[in-house]
């Protein structure tokens, strides 16, 4: 599509010299083609299919009209000739040229009496000596008197339209015109004929046979009874010629066709629209409260959860856990669900005991023990917006022994107007344990190209407010340690340290020596809970505010139902009224929550699980055995990408991977659930200025066409036909690239119904419908009617959300920077992902098993007599200097019981289900 465009001319004109970068350019204008076509489409469908199926022919004059309920003919100064109008004007200057005096008493009349309107000699067959079908060439003045044609001879129609020739219209009858009994009307039939003088004649000039039929269809359409004889399609013709006095306004086959278009296209958008908005009605209502209530779902609201086993009891058997040591802790937190029991038939976990580590007994909520991980990933914020989200973690009413915060710093960052780097920041406000203060850094595999594959990091292990908590900082290699954002890497490497670590850890792979450091640190917090026990992860962004109650709804979610993988909660925004930006995103937040999400939980298939406040399963109870989610190889593997090329990828990884993510997770497990739980809640600080929302959303609308891009083509998504979402997305899709063709004709509509008066009403309550509906939804659900002027203040706001926001995203697919989103000290313009440079050692990335790892910390030598020191020993068995024995099992079957659903003991690899 752009093989008109020299490389020459992009590389000098555009100054783009980079051959990736030319591509990059190249795709983005074949995308902005197809959204362009897409939008002329839409436009020639919404107004150019009218005029192509039903175009206009001329401006018709109405013979009568409709007036108090009455119909009365319509008075006009003109007089008619065969139908055609004529000014009053040029006819006076006609008739004169043959003698006649035409005065001001014909106005408004027919005067076709006069005139011979057989131009194509039609008629002569039919004009004999005994009879003829010419008039008597005569006019008779409405108030008395008349004139007679010279000679008594026709005056020529030919020669009226030579002397005249600009159209005026001809007299259009309506329907109600044709009226046997009216004297105007008796004689009328289509093409419509004022069949006064034929009726009066005798013998008939067309025959007994054409008689009959002319005068038993009356006032009705006699143009086909004509046909069915040689003399009807004969004499069709000489009673046009002689006559005609008008049209009927009829529609053609076209106009017709064109109204059931788009009568069709508008019920099917209205149906679509109230179906949408009555599925996310049926969520609100019935489906959400139940998902974190004891029992959950049941009967047809359940139907997916069914469907992926939750109702059969075998699925809620645990899987094994390792045993690290003596660890005196109560046995529910080895269980994953508050449903079906362990191999040894005792209770999967205990009311009791799970109610109190809640914080007190709920009948409301599903109380449950599934140990979390809470992930906040950081790169350029300040301490006040740090703390604010670690206390609101740290503050939730979940339990703080099934909790630890996993806080990953995203390379030695300073933020703009900061005096301190994000990783000191973080470390400082943790408590940290004395000999942890000073880790060393450790080697992983990261997310880049070239020599950048090599990262470091330092773990610190410690507290924030009593709860666990493990903050890894990527401070880089030694050679880009004088470098600006050493060590920085980008947000899905820092999700992927998570992951990745989860994986080896689940399938007793070999671990880096990051995975290592976080093993046993984590554990040593956990006060002997390893990490394999951890089933969920709260992924939360540093500037995000979580509400109290929020985590232990999503676990009690969770808990309530296996077969869900992922959920969200609903993001309000803390600065609402901090400027008009804010203000037009308010309830922009609240629809795309309570209409879009609330509609996909029905599907169990929210499409984007935002990043800012999300969760995620790690790993899923089935059989007895595990089924690993998010730390699922084939997952890990495609989200692990560090080698970039094309645009569409690119807009994947590096601009939405949240959204990325989510998508790999439905196209990974089409028969589990995404969901949206309302009743959990945060708060979150979105852009006040209009350039920082602008560089946002062009991230969030390319990453999000990408993303529809990819899970259109799902096809075992939930559904059948246009009752699935497959078409749903796909209705987004082309819903999303066609806006600023949308909001162009909405504004053009909205004037042409201003100033027509025929306005086009289908059109006019399509959007009516489109408007409307969000303040019925937010009338029938929050009966929080603040959030209906909330919506009107969108609605204002729509050209820059369905045009500026939209074309300027779309003209930017080949931007891959962050923009002024995350501003960094010192750095005048984000440079996004560059290429790679230099080699990658592989040599430096130190991988081994976790025994072979143990051995080289705890300085023991590894036999298989030799029993596992644990972080439950005294912190002198990990000095490397003594050594303590534990009653535990031997090390050599440490990890026997770590089952894998569908797996054997010989292989890792995991169906996925």
């Amino acid at each position: 599509m752009t093989c008109c465009i020299p490389n020459w001319f992009i590389r000098v004109c555009l100054r783009k010299k980079n051959p990736m970068v030319q591509q990059a350019w190249r795709e983005k204008l074949s995308l902005v083609y197809i959204i362009f076509l897409l939008c002329a489409a839409l436009a020639f469908i919404t107004y150019g299919l009218n005029r192509t199926l039903c175009p206009s022919s001329g401006t018709n004059t109405p013979y009568s009209m409709v007036v108090n309920g009455n119909r009365i003919p319509v008075y006009n100064s003109d007089v008619r000739v065969f139908g055609q109008l004529y000014p009053m004007d040029v006819m006076k200057s006609f008739f004169a040229t043959k003698g006649l005096n035409l005065t001001n008493d014909y106005e408004n009349t027919d005067i076709s009496g006069i005139f011979n309107g057989d131009t194509g000699n039609d008629c002569s067959s039919f004009d004999t000596t005994t009879s003829t079908t010419l008039s008597s060439c005569s006019l008779v003045d409405p108030y008395g008197g008349g004139m007679i044609a010279p000679n008594n001879t026709c005056l020529s129609l030919a020669e009226l339209k030579s002397y005249y020739k600009t159209d005026m219209g001809v007299i259009g009858f309506d329907w109600a015109d044709l009226d046997t009994k009216s004297i105007t009307g008796r004689g009328l039939v289509l093409l419509v004929l004022n069949l006064t003088h034929y009726l009066s004649q005798s013998p008939a000039p067309f025959g007994d046979n054409v008689d009959r039929s002319i005068r038993a269809n009356l006032a009705s359409d006699i143009s086909y009874a004509l046909l069915y004889s040689p003399e009807g399609r004969a004499a069709r013709k000489c009673m046009n010629a002689r006559y005609k006095v008008g049209i009927m306004e009829t529609e053609t086959g076209g106009c017709i066709a064109d109204t059931i278009i788009m009568d069709l296209m508008l019920v099917v958008i209205i149906v679509m629209i109230v179906i949408r908005y009555s599925m996310a009605l049926l969520f609100q209502w019935f489906i959400a409260r139940r998902l974190v209530k004891p029992g959950g779902r049941s009967n047809w609201l359940a139907w997916r959860s069914i469907k992926g086993g939750n109702n059969d009891p075998a699925n809620h058997i645990p899987g094994p856990y390792n045993n690290y040591g003596p660890m005196n802790i109560q046995n529910s937190s080895s269980t994953s669900l508050g449903s079906g029991s362990s191999r040894g038939g005792t209770p999967a976990f205990s009311e009791q005991s799970s109610a109190v580590g809640l914080g007190g007994a709920r009948s409301d909520i599903v109380t449950t023990e599934l140990h979390t991980v809470m992930l906040v990933t950081c790169y350029s914020e300040g301490e006040e917006g740090l703390r604010i989200t670690m206390d609101s973690l740290a503050e939730t009413t979940y339990s703080n022994k099934h909790k630890i915060f996993f806080v990953i710093a995203d390379g030695m960052i300073t933020g703009a107007g900061e005096t301190k780097s994000t990783p000191d920041i973080v470390v400082s406000m943790m408590d940290l344990d004395p000999t942890m203060t000073n880790p060393k850094p450790a080697s992983y595999l990261a997310i880049a190209d070239g020599e950048k594959q090599l990262n470091m990091a330092k773990v610190y292990a410690g507290h924030y407010k009593g709860v666990a908590c493990i903050t890894i900082v990527k401070c880089g290699t030694e050679e880009e340690s004088d470098l600006p954002k050493a060590g920085n890497r980008g947000k899905r490497d820092s999700q992927l340290i998570l992951m990745s670590f989860f994986q080896r850890v689940l399938f007793n792979d070999r671990l880096s020596e990051l995975d290592y450091e976080i093993f046993w640190k984590m554990t040593w917090l956990m006060k002997g809970v390893t990490p394999d026990k951890f089933e969920t992860v709260l992924m939360v962004d540093a500037d995000t505010k979580v509400l109290p109650d929020a985590l232990t709804y999503m676990i009690a979610a969770m808990a309530n139902d296996i077969t869900i993988m992922g959920l969200c909660g609903e993001t309000r925004i803390a600065n609402k009224r901090t400027s008009w930006v804010t203000a037009i995103q308010v309830f922009e937040y609240y629809i795309s929550h309570h209409y879009a999400k609330a509609f996909e939980s029905l599907f169990g298939i929210v499409t984007c699980l935002p990043g800012c406040f999300s969760m995620y399963r790690i790993k899923s109870p089935k059989n007895g055995a595990w089924v690993p989610i998010l730390a699922n190889p084939d997952i890990i593997l495609e989200y692990n990408q560090n080698v970039v090329t094309t645009l569409h990828e690119k807009n994947l990884l590096l601009l939405g991977e949240d959204r990325f993510l989510s998508t790999l997770m439905l196209r990974t497990f089409p028969r589990r659930q995404m969901m949206f739980v309302p009743q959990a809640r945060c708060k979150t600080v979105v852009p006040d200025e209009f350039k920082v929302l602008l560089s946002q959303r062009r991230r969030w609308i390319n990453s999000t066409v990408h993303n529809l891009m990819e899970l259109v083509l799902v096809s075992d998504l939930c559904g059948i036909a246009c009752l699935s979402m497959q078409f749903s997305v796909f209705v987004d899709l082309i819903g999303t690239l066609v806006l600023p063709a949308a909001i162009v004709m909405t504004v053009y509509l909205i004037v042409n119904t201003a100033i027509s008066s025929n306005p086009q009403w289908q059109s006019l309550a399509l959007l009516i419908a489109i408007l409307g509906l969000p303040a019925v939804l937010i009338a029938i659900t929050t009966l929080k009617f603040i959030y209906v002027m909330w919506m009107v203040v969108y609605i204002i706001a729509l050209p820059v959300w369905n045009l500026v926001l939209p074309l300027y995203s779309f003209w930017h697919f080949d931007d891959f920077s962050w923009g002024a989103t995350r501003v960094v000290a010192g750095e005048k313009k984000d440079k996004g992902h560059g290429d790679g440079e230099g080699k990658f050692d592989p040599s430096r990335l130190v991988m081994k098993k976790w025994e072979d790892w143990e051995t080289e910390r705890t300085g023991q030598k590894f036999n298989k007599k030799m029993t596992l020191k644990t972080p439950l020993d005294t912190p002198s068995a990990f000095d490397g200097k003594s050594s303590v024995t534990l009653s535990t099992a031997s090390f050599g079957n440490i990890f026997n019981d770590r089952k894998m659903y569908n797996s054997s003991p010989a292989s890792t690899v995991v169906n996925s289900t």
